[in-house]
């Protein structure tokens, strides 16, 4: 049975267990091209497993009568996989209990691609220019807000837009920014542009792109002072900043087997040509979590009714802080590291391991906790206790050390500066931090290639990694000599987030590099001297 609307309808698939839509998805398709209310771009996973099926809940209910276009600049071929599939995709949660919920999204109503050169693209400007358009959401990873490239240069497709202006732009924000221009000459009419990327300041980093854009389009006469004070206006368009969780790793294999035991067919993983896993259905957990500043000019849709909280922008940001900083992403970016290093497969098998479980549990109660605010509509120590006990155990969530180490470079800033910054600033003693110079001495590690049994392993891709693995080039087992190159990288604050020499603490990341490098097996000592000490401390 092929996944699409007639099968689904004409199936027992309900029967099997599977939610299935319950509204007239031909009808709220129509009503969305007439007036459409919601644009994503981006069709990864954790729209389609968390906001997709937020859109569906409000279908189901009648609290809606349109669903979600999604558009997808980076990766056409996304778009050909799932365009296949009537646009349905099957969203798997898996609890930790064992317990499975299969449900089939039928809230998307079309897939678009962001070539200029394309009826789609003609399509988005037609969207924009209706006055009915709420909210474009935003899933492009944090890479997709960049406008400098690695060695400080404006990108070259950015640099292209800003001389050529809105007619043909490349540039991903250059093609967002352009159909702001077809809006503005439809009426000027007020929208929100949510990003729901997994950054802090994610509204404010979109805004200062978009900005960007407009100023130099002006300066240059592109585009008229009005547009531009209409894009600055927070009554016309604002950038509300949001928190999301939810963990939705690439679709896994044994959920693909899962359901063609239900009877569906060609249900197998694809990999790009730029190397994306798309599948028509995705994974992931229970647990999820979309906090939204209530900034919209045009209305928005009722996401609060399918668990979405809309707050203001301090409680957004305090959340955001709490989670990026403290509560979750610093521990999957140490459990990645070491994880890598010690040839895991698995997240949920790295949390059997007992030093590593002490080491995040030391990065998060001990040197987190003391500095982050609490946000009051969710408890900091409440939000730990189900990351370490409940979500990354969970062996049904098919997560790896090697998804999460990419990018490794451009996280560590947002994942562990403001814990350094706030130790600083409130006049704590920074000398007192152990797990999170010990993670910044695994990441040094972890970029010479050799794992703790001395062989070579795959390292995760990295926007720095042409810039930054030559510095490791030459690893061998033994006393480590530190070379000019690895001591500017401690001081690289655009890494960091602060000079780790000025701060104190550098000396501390090279004691521990240096003793995990003496030869195999090091890695595993250091910590499990580092839990040995953890449980004195007790």
């Amino acid at each position: 049975m092929k996944l699409n609307q007639s099968s689904v309808i004409s199936s027992d698939l309900q029967e099997d267990g599977y939610q299935l839509p319950q509204f007239d998805i031909t009808a709220v398709k129509e009503k969305t091209l007439s007036e459409p209310t919601w644009l994503q771009l981006g069709a990864g996973n954790i729209f389609r497993a968390f906001l997709g099926s937020c859109q569906q809940k409000l279908l189901n209910d009648d609290v809606a009568d349109t669903g979600i276009i999604v558009a997808e600049g980076y990766d056409y071929e996304i778009v050909d996989v799932l365009r296949a599939y009537d646009f349905l995709t099957i969203n798997v949660k898996l609890k930790a209990n064992g317990a499975v919920e299969k449900e089939v999204i039928g809230s998307i109503v079309d897939y678009l691609k962001m070539d200029t050169c394309s009826e789609d693209f003609s399509r988005m400007q037609s969207i924009f220019e209706s006055e009915s358009l709420q909210m474009v959401s935003l899933t492009i990873t944090e890479k997709g807000y960049r406008l400098i490239d690695n060695k400080g240069a404006i990108q070259s497709a950015v640099l292209h837009d800003f001389v050529h202006g809105p007619l043909q732009p490349v540039s991903y924000l250059g093609k967002l920014a352009s159909l702001l221009v077809k809006r503005f000459e439809a009426g000027a009419f007020p929208l929100a542009l949510v990003s729901m990327d997994n950054m802090s300041h994610n509204g404010e980093k979109l805004r200062h792109s978009i900005l960007r854009f407009v100023d130099e389009w002006q300066n240059r006469g592109l585009v008229s002072q009005a547009f531009a004070c209409y894009v600055k206006d927070d009554r016309k368009i604002t950038f509300p900043w949001s928190m999301i969780d939810k963990i939705t790793p690439r679709p896994d294999l044994t959920v693909q087997q899962m359901l063609e035991k239900s009877g569906l067919t060609d249900m197998a993983p694809v990999t790009t040509d730029k190397h994306t896993f798309v599948a028509p259905y995705v994974n992931g957990e229970e647990t999820q979590y979309l906090i939204i500043e209530d900034a919209f000019p045009n209305g928005r849709p009722a996401l609060d009714k399918a668990g979405v909280i809309f707050t203001t922008r301090e409680t957004v940001n305090a959340v955001e802080t709490m989670k990026v900083s403290t509560c979750l992403n610093p521990l999957h970016t140490a459990l990645a590291i070491f994880g890598c290093l010690l040839g895991y497969d698995s997240i949920h098998k790295e949390m059997t391991d007992d030093s590593l479980v002490a080491l995040i549990k030391r990065l998060g109660y001990q040197e987190g906790l003391p500095v982050v605010t609490d946000p009051k509509i969710l408890n900091p120590k409440a939000f730990i206790d189900e990351v370490i006990n409940v979500r990354l155990p969970n062996p049904f969530i098919p997560d790896t050390p090697q998804r999460i180490a990419t990018d490794t470079s451009q996280k560590l800033s947002a994942r562990f500066g403001e814990t350094l910054k706030a130790y600083v600033t409130k006049d704590r003693d920074i000398s007192s931090l152990e797990a999170i110079p010990l993670v910044f001495a695994g990441w040094l590690r972890y970029l010479t290639g050799i794992n703790d049994k001395g062989e070579s392993f795959e390292i995760s891709t990295d926007p720095l990694g042409d810039t930054l693995l030559p510095k490791f080039a030459e690893f061998q087992f033994g006393e480590q000599t530190i070379s000019d190159e690895i001591i500017n990288l401690l001081k690289d604050t655009s890494i960091f987030s602060v000079n780790l020499y000025d701060i104190g603490i550098a000396e501390k990341v090279i004691a521990y590099y240096q003793q995990m490098c003496i030869q195999a097996g090091s890695i595993q000592n250091v910590l499990e001297k580092f839990m040995e000490n953890e449980r004195r401390n007790d």
